[in-house]
C-alpha cells in the first residue's frame, strides 16, 4: 500500500516515518507538511526510492488534494498542538485542526482512499473526576486543541459513512521521549530539560492532576499497526496508552528529580494547573498493541541522548 502522513515533519512522525519506511506493508510514503513546526532534519536517514515529500498546508484544499493523488490510506497528524496555547489562538486552530481535517476527508471521500488513521488526544476528556475514563465516557474539551480533535473525530465519522471507507481516531496520551522531531512544550520533555540544567521544576496547582503518558515511538507505532491492519484497529475511537501510565504531575516532577537531577520542584498553587484524566485502555489490548516504554525508561533515554549525544 502507499501511505499519505500529514505533518509527516512533527514530533511523532518524524518517528514514524521511518518505521512506515521498513514495513513490508508499505510500498511508498508520501510526506506531506508545511514546515512551520517541523524541520527537513526529521526526514534524515529515510529520503530515497519509496518517499515522495510534498511540502503544503492543510488548509489549502489543493495543497491536500495532490499530495493524496494514488496513495491508498492516510495518517493524518497535521495539527496546532500545545493545547494551552490554542486559547490565545482559537482562530488558527480551527482553521488547521478542523477545516484542515475536513480538507484531508475531503480529498479521501474523492479520491477512494481505503483507510484514515487521525491523531485524536486523551485531551478532549478535560477534566474528568473519574479515574477509569474509557472510550464510552462523553468527553469534556477545556481548550480550542480539544474541541477540535473532539468535532474532528465527528468529521471521521461522517464521511466514512458518507464515501464508504474506514477510518478510526486515536485518542493519544500525552508523548515523551527522543524522536528527531521533539517537542519541549510537553511536560516530561521539559522537565528533562529543565532538570539537566539545574534549574527548579514547576507544577500548577498542587500537582493532583491525572495524566496518561505514552512514548513518543510506541506512539508511533500505534499510528503504523492503525493504518497497516485496520482489521485488527476497528473500533472508531481507541484511547492509546497503558493503565501504568497514568501519573499525577507532581509524580512526574518527583520522578525526574530523582532519575536526572535533584533539583527543587516549585509548586504555583495559584496557577490554572490544566486538565486532568486518568484514562482505562482495556479497548486497545483488543488490537493486540502494547507500548513497549516506561516513563522512567523514557526520561533516563532522554537524558541520556543530551549528556552523550548517542
Amino acid at each position: 500500500m502507499d501511505v499519505l502522513v500529514t505533518g509527516a515533519c512533527g514530533y511523532i512522525g518524524s518517528a514514524l516515518v521511518p518505521l512506515l519506511r521498513a514495513d513490508d506493508r508499505v510500498d511508498d510514503v508520501v510526506v506531506f507538511d508545511d514546515l512551520s513546526s517541523g524541520s527537513p532534519r526529521a526526514l534524515l536517514g529515510t529520503l530515497g526510492d519509496g518517499l515522495e515529500f510534498r511540502r503544503g498546508d492543510v488548509r489549502e484544499y489543493g495543497d491536500v488534494e495532490s499530495a493524496m493523488r494514488g496513495v491508498d490510506r492516510v495518517i493524518h497528524l497535521a495539527a496546532i498542538t500545545g493545547a494551552s496555547s490554542t486559547h490565545d489562538r482559537r482562530e488558527e486552530t480551527f482553521a488547521i485542526n478542523y477545516d484542515g481535517t475536513e480538507n484531508v476527508l475531503t480529498a479521501a471521500g474523492k479520491l477512494g482512499v481505503d483507510h484514515v488513521v487521525f491523531a485524536s488526544s486523551c485531551n478532549v476528556y478535560g477534566r474528568a473526576t473519574s479515574t477509569d475514563i474509557d472510550e464510552t465516557v462523553d468527553p469534556d474539551p477545556i481548550n480550542p486543541y480539544a474541541e477540535t480533535k473532539l468535532q474532528s473525530e465527528t468529521l471521521l465519522r461522517e464521511y466514512c459513512e458518507e464515501f464508504d471507507m474506514t477510518g478510526t481516531a486515536l485518542r493519544m496520551a500525552t508523548n515523551f521521549g527522543h524522536s528527531p522531531g521533539i517537542r519541549f512544550n510537553l511536560v516530561v520533555n521539559y522537565f528533562v530539560f529543565r532538570a539537566l540544567t539545574n534549574r527548579p521544576l514547576t507544577v500548577y496547582g498542587d500537582g493532583s492532576n491525572w495524566r496518561p503518558f505514552i512514548h513518543v515511538q510506541d506512539a508511533a507505532r500505534a499510528y503504523a499497526e492503525a493504518v497497516c491492519d485496520p482489521e485488527s484497529w476497528d473500533e472508531p475511537v481507541y484511547n492509546v496508552g497503558s493503565m501504568e501510565s497514568n501519573y499525577q504531575i507532581s509524580d512526574i516532577a518527583d520522578l525526574v528529580a530523582e532519575e536526572v537531577a535533584p533539583v527543587d520542584v516549585t509548586y504555583l498553587e495559584d496557577e490554572h494547573p490544566g486538565p486532568s484524566y486518568h484514562v482505562n485502555f482495556d479497548r486497545l489490548s483488543g488490537t493486540g498493541f502494547e507500548p513497549s516504554w516506561t516513563l522512567r525508561e523514557g526520561v533516563r533515554d532522554l537524558a541520556e541522548k543530551f549528556t552523550t549525544n548517542v
